[in-house]
């Protein structure tokens, strides 16, 4: 599974700046790690898996809400750089394959799973929300130009293949993401078939409710 730390570190930070940016690296990846396995934990658990002061992750994240918000753009921040990257395949097909892939071994969409509706998005997301819808739009369409990708798929259907794969998990993460591989690869051969599939496919923004907060 990606942590906050695999993202490539920009250039050094002089002392405390550098020392208040590994901390929040490892709040992120503790609060991943906690949320994920229960989305009802404290915030006290995510300070104490993390080792720092519960006081220093309050200077950071005034609240739980905060944590979570900040945890779920990172993730679709991930999202619309692998999605970028995509762009640059000349191969549409084999760059829909590869985004796919990456999506899944990154476990971006694990964060939908189980933090949807556990907090308010603002309005800071809105960018990176319509980026990645225009940047998926292009990596379907490019694929759809290869005629490869059957044409009914849309780019909501990526979302359910990469939540289906991300509701896999075991206790051992080696063989989650064995599971997750396996499963993809069988989806995207589905992806690649012939036949009319049943019923219309998802719309833009079916699934936007899931991101209200939950009382």
């Amino acid at each position: 599974m990606a942590k906050t730390s695999d993202i490539p570190a920009q250039k050094a930070l002089p002392g405390r700046k550098a020392q208040a940016a590994r901390n929040d690296g490892l709040i992120l990846d503790a609060a991943r790690a906690v949320f994920l396995a229960d989305a009802n934990a404290p915030i006290a658990a995510v300070a104490e898996r993390a080792g720092v002061g519960i006081s220093a992750l309050y200077r950071r994240y005034p609240s739980k809400e905060d944590l979570l918000r900040t945890l779920c753009q990172d993730g679709l921040r991930r999202y619309n750089l692998e999605a970028d990257a995509a762009l640059e395949d000349s191969d549409g097909w084999q760059a829909l394959v590869d985004f796919l892939s990456r999506i899944v071994d990154a476990d971006v969409h694990s964060l939908t799973v189980h933090l949807a509706g556990t907090f308010t998005p603002d309005e800071s997301f809105l960018p990176d929300v319509l980026h990645s819808a225009e940047v998926t739009e292009e990596i379907v369409r490019r694929a759809h130009a290869t005629g490869r990708l059957r044409p009914e798929v849309n780019a909501q259907d990526l979302a359910l293949i990469l939540e289906s794969c991300a509701a896999i998990t075991l206790p051992n993460p080696t063989r989650s993401t064995e599971l997750r591989r396996r499963v993809l690869a069988m989806l995207v051969a589905g992806l690649a078939a012939h036949g009319d599939l049943p019923g219309p496919p998802p719309a833009a923004g079916e699934f936007a409710w899931r991101w209200e907060r939950r009382h």
